[in-house]
């Protein structure tokens, strides 16, 4: 898959894979073992038809652990995003902290799919620790159809006090804010009153916000 894109639909494996031969069934037990093969291929193909089975989705997080070859990662992904559960959603937080940004991004993406079960994780991801999966958050708010996203945001935009994270925060309520967000920037220029790129930001944001809202 490599880079995050803006869609939230994960792109399905090369179409030729369905001229494909099979040497293993469907049988769900069979795939369980399919998925361990040192062929990538045989791997690819688990991964794609433990998609239709609810109970595959650990193994599929499982395998995201592990697995390195791009076709096999994206038919992985794939699958997850049939099964937008809570399960599925626990599974995939943790790849945000990934050093591998494709894992990375389309975990990211994935989850900005899964907006409902999404819902009860996204304000402890807002809270997290690490300011990089705050940052990752905001990411998914960005494309999440959620009606509390700008709601989100907002808090974020309030009560954050890493400048890179408020500064991600500010960029990304132009896409989905209105201009009931402008005192709330105003607040945010004040609050990073001796930061040049913060009031560079919220300028520019409310610029876009007012250009939009008047158009």
């Amino acid at each position: 898959m490599g880079l995050r894109k803006t869609s939230t639909n994960i792109a399905l494996p090369d179409e030729n894979v369905e001229n494909e031969n099979r040497e293993v069934p469907r049988d769900f037990t069979q795939l369980k073992f399919q998925i361990l093969s040192l062929e990538p291929s045989e791997r690819r193909w688990a991964a794609r038809d433990l998609g239709n089975h609810p109970e595959g989705v650990p193994i599929l997080l499982e395998t995201l652990e592990t697995e390195t070859v791009v076709p096999v990662l994206d038919a992985i992904f794939t699958s997850l995003q049939k099964h937008p559960t809570h399960e599925c959603v626990n599974g995939l937080i943790r790849f945000l902290s990934s050093e591998d940004a494709s894992v990375r991004n389309n975990a990211i993406e994935v989850l900005q799919s899964m907006p409902n079960a999404l819902e009860t994780h996204i304000l402890s991801l807002l809270n997290h620790p690490d300011s990089d999966v705050r940052i990752f958050a905001i990411d998914i708010l960005q494309q999440l159809v959620h009606q509390n996203a700008p709601e989100w945001l907002k808090s974020v935009l309030l009560d954050e006090t890493h400048v890179n994270v408020v500064a991600t925060a500010v960029d990304r309520i132009v896409e989905i804010g209105d201009s009931s967000i402008l005192p709330t920037l105003e607040r945010v220029a004040q609050r990073f009153a001796q930061h040049d790129y913060i009031q560079f930001a919220v300028n520019t944001a409310i610029e876009r916000i007012k250009e939009d809202t008047y158009a």
